[in-house]
């Protein structure tokens, strides 16, 4: 039987796995994709960044991505309703970083960029041009998803050192 402190600890694990699975995903665009695409012409770079943008959209990284912002407002609720009020703080921290910083970030900076490259002609002059932009502005918020992403994963890790009062 899941008693109300196993599910609090399942949930902050859960969002403490997804939120360091995501920041591993935007780690690795930060540190190298975007550089690796970046040295290639621009319609090459551009084909295959709209490939990866295709790509993403799969079911494993909706569970993870979606499922983690699930977890963080799940544990929000819990929280501001007095359910669990150890760590209380971290685990406040850690949702908003996630929430904001990750996924509300990455909807309304990242995908549309995302979206305006997946609308022009891979070897056209706007292309090119959008290329160039592209890589610096989807680059930088994807340092900033990053950086949330990571720092959420810390908060949810010490917020599981905290036990609820007997």
């Amino acid at each position: 039987m899941l008693t109300g402190d196993y599910l609090f600890f399942t949930l902050k694990l859960i969002a403490a796995l997804g939120c360091g699975l995501v920041a591993g995903v935007f780690f690795a665009f930060s540190t190298f994709v975007m550089k690796a695409l970046g040295q290639l012409p621009p319609a090459q770079g551009i084909a295959a960044m709209q490939s990866i943008n295709v790509a993403v959209l799969n079911t494993l990284f909706g569970v993870v991505f979606f499922g983690t912002a699930a977890a963080c407002i799940a544990l929000t609720i819990a929280v501001l309703t007095g359910w669990h009020p150890a760590g209380s703080a971290y685990l406040l921290a850690g949702c908003l970083l996630y929430v904001v910083g990750t996924f509300v970030s990455t909807i309304v900076f990242n995908v549309p960029l995302n979206d305006a490259l997946a609308a022009v002609e891979q070897g056209s002059t706007p292309g090119v041009d959008l290329w160039v932009r592209y890589q610096k502005r989807w680059t930088a918020w994807n340092h900033v998803r990053t950086v949330a992403a990571l720092a959420a994963t810390a908060l949810f890790s010490i917020t599981l050192c905290f036990r609820a009062a007997p």
